[in-house]
């Protein structure tokens, strides 16, 4: 395990984490582009020093938060669509969880205006509600979701529904 690249994306992952924290409680947004820009350039070197920073080479934990940069990468999509081709082998390796890349599915879809797939993303709807983004073959999304090892549409709605108001 690269102990480095781990903690490289710890720093990361929770400067990412506080910095959404203070876009809620204030509005302002400006660290939030800031980091997001830079978390894209690193996670560009980093990837093509490395390839897709998996489980045996950041553990666990460094998977996840280099799934969550890639996820907040919404300013670079070549990155995230790259990203998309390097988890879906990685999941196939057994080196990135399927619901990273279910996330990250539905995030490229959304972004190209497309429906999603695992029903993973929101957005604010006229009056500040919110609401999942279009979804392909509704009717079978929960045996889909099933399938990454995501909870219940249902589930998942109350969730988003409940972190909305608590924002708020």
């Amino acid at each position: 395990m690269n102990h480095d690249l781990a903690a490289d994306l710890h720093h990361r992952a929770t400067q990412d984490q506080a910095a959404r924290q203070r876009m809620l409680e204030t509005g302002d947004g400006r660290d939030l582009v800031r980091i997001d820009a830079d978390n894209s350039a690193w996670l560009k070197q980093a990837i093509a020093a490395h390839g897709w920073l998996g489980i045996s080479l950041v553990g666990e934990q460094g998977a996840d938060e280099a799934w969550l940069l890639a996820q907040h990468a919404d300013r670079d999509l070549d990155l995230q669509r790259q990203v998309l081709g390097l988890l879906q082998d990685a999941v196939a390796d057994g080196e990135a969880l399927p619901r990273h890349l279910a996330y990250l599915t539905d995030r490229v879809l959304v972004a190209a205006g497309e429906p999603q797939v695992y029903g993973t993303q929101y957005t604010k709807a006229p009056g500040g509600k919110l609401q999942p983004c279009a979804v392909a073959d509704p009717e079978q999304l929960d045996a889909r979701r099933a399938a990454v090892g995501l909870e219940s549409a249902a589930e998942y709605d109350r969730r988003m529904r409940v972190h909305d108001a608590e924002a708020v």
